[in-house]
């Protein structure tokens, strides 16, 4: 393969790499704040709206496990972006010199 291509090829890689990180990293944060909230309605639960806010924490329950399972897929997708940028480079073996 040209150096060149390699090059691009490995450029390319790293850029798709680091998008998936950033989706990662923004999934979290929604999951961070997911978890916050969904604890605040389990606190508010038995209040004298709890059918309203019994319904809000299913609603965001359900996304919360969404959310977990896209940043599941993006580690699996991570580690196959990762593992098509590991390039490997074949032994050789040095020969004598004919005289």
């Amino acid at each position: 393969m040209d150096e060149a291509i390699s090059k691009e090829l490995v450029d390319r890689l790293r850029a798709e790499l680091a998008a998936e990180r950033a989706v990662r990293k923004d999934h979290e944060v929604l999951i961070d704040h997911l978890k916050l909230t969904i604890a605040k309605l389990q606190h508010q639960k038995f209040g004298p709206r709890s059918e309203h806010t019994e319904r809000l924490l299913d609603q965001l329950s359900l996304q919360l496990e969404e959310l977990e399972a896209d940043v599941t897929e993006d580690d699996i997708s991570a580690e196959q972006v990762a593992a098509r940028s590991t390039t490997t480079v074949g032994s050789h073996q040095r020969q004598k010199a004919v005289t």
